[in-house]
């Protein structure tokens, strides 16, 4: 038995479909792709640039998995990473 989705998650959802079927036909490592390339943009742009790009698009295929995902293990994973590259972004920031 599924759980009622909620109007914001079916929302996003819908406007996310596009692009999550692009990144599903695409080659497997084009996902990691573009997560090394914001990477890279965060080294050589303005750290909270880079940063936040990384931890938004992160923090958007978290969202969209979310309900998929059933046991504790896989979420606190999910949120400890992105918990990581913003706490790397407040310090970098904090030390100049």
């Amino acid at each position: 038995m599924s759980t009622p989705s909620s109007p914001l998650r079916q929302r996003i959802t819908k406007v996310s479909y596009p692009y999550v079927a692009k990144l599903h036909a695409a080659p497997k490592l084009t996902l990691p792709g573009i997560t090394l390339l914001l990477a890279l943009v965060g080294v050589f742009a303005p750290v909270p640039v880079g940063v936040l790009l990384l931890a938004l698009l992160l923090g958007w295929l978290a969202f969209l998995s979310w309900p998929a995902v059933t046991t504790a293990g896989p979420r606190f994973l999910r949120i400890f990473s992105i918990l990581v590259i913003l706490l790397f972004a407040v310090s970098r920031i904090a030390t100049g």
